[in-house]
């Protein structure tokens, strides 16, 4: 171990030290001048006043946890919501690429992980222990006091929990929110697939580097997936084109619009309206031209696509 390391746990040891120390002090505090007001109350107010404090400490606090439990409640459903989508997400994946075969669908590279380095101060290790749970077991016994402290902190020891998960959870949300498939014009029918097909303009043998949507003139154009918007303008032979850039090498890009609704830096999320249906460009009629484009390489978008339409809320 390096002395930069060294010095680097001894000064995380005293600051975690220090914060300990300043919360114990406070607890003391609080626990202190609990006591007093106890024992002034008994002292000084007749049974019936202390009666009524002890009620209305009661359901003040009462109404705090309520609204301690209103707030943890949506972000526990949000955080659900988060982790059935990944899950399910992951299965198809893994399905699909169990299944390969001539539908092209081992074409789609996994989901990345984080993209943040693990720094040499970042080891971790350690014996294997179970996880180390929320005592709710003491908020059902004692007296109505201790039982509403005993439930503030299992409530705060629940919001720490959704909070580290909520943490966890967030980068391959995001990794997954970045990672195209979904469906970039609903409404539309398949027009001309991926790879070699003959030219509709010379009749000759040519590479179609994407896939076609055909569909009436000014029907909505979706971001496939979140990112950055890096092209947004007249391109040759795609007319009115969208690029964006999504993170890990991968672009998707939208052609032949007769309107575009978003400009170069903007940021996009899935199923947000970028542009509109048309016939700019090098185009015969109304459809949407769409491509994936991964390290600068145009590849198949239909296994993408496929992948999505298994999932059908996430296609919104």
């Amino acid at each position: 171990m390096s002395r930069q390391r060294i010095r680097f746990v001894e000064a995380r040891t005293a600051r975690a030290i220090a914060v300990i120390g300043a919360i114990a002090l406070l607890v003391a505090a609080l626990a202190l001048g609990i006591a007093i007001g106890t024992v002034f109350a008994r002292s000084h107010l007749g049974e019936e006043q202390a009666l009524t404090s002890r009620r209305s400490y009661e359901i003040e606090e009462l109404g705090r946890l309520n609204a301690a439990l209103i707030e943890l409640t949506p972000r526990v459903e949000g955080l659900s919501v988060q982790v059935n989508e990944l899950h399910e997400f992951d299965t198809h994946l893994k399905a699909a690429h169990g299944t390969g075969g001539a539908s092209g669908v081992h074409d789609v590279p996994p989901l990345p992980d984080s993209e943040e380095p693990a720094t040499s101060l970042d080891g971790a290790g350690g014996p294997e222990l179970p996880p180390r749970l929320c005592d709710t077991a003491r908020a059902a016994s004692g007296t109505p006091r201790q039982r509403l402290k005993s439930t503030r902190r299992v409530i705060d020891c629940l919001n720490d929990e959704v909070s580290q998960l909520q943490s966890q959870t967030l980068v391959h949300y995001a990794a997954y929110m970045a990672f195209p498939g979904r469906n970039p014009a609903p409404g539309t029918r398949n027009g001309s697939p991926y790879g070699n097909r003959l030219d509709p303009f010379t009749g000759h043998l040519s590479f179609h580097p994407g896939i076609d949507f055909a569909g009436p003139t000014g029907t909505p154009i979706l971001a496939s997936a979140g990112g950055r918007v890096v092209v947004a303008g007249e391109r040759n032979g795609y007319g009115n084109a969208v690029d964006i850039r999504h993170g890990n090498g991968m672009v998707t890009r939208y052609g032949h619009a007769s309107r575009i609704l978003v400009k170069v830096g903007d940021y996009v999320m899935p199923g947000q309206e970028i542009a509109e249906v048309g016939s700019t460009g090098r185009s015969t009629g109304p459809h949407l031209h769409f491509e994936v484009i991964v390290d600068g390489a145009q590849i198949n978008p239909s296994p993408y696509i496929a992948l999505f339409r298994r999932m059908p809320h996430a296609q919104s």
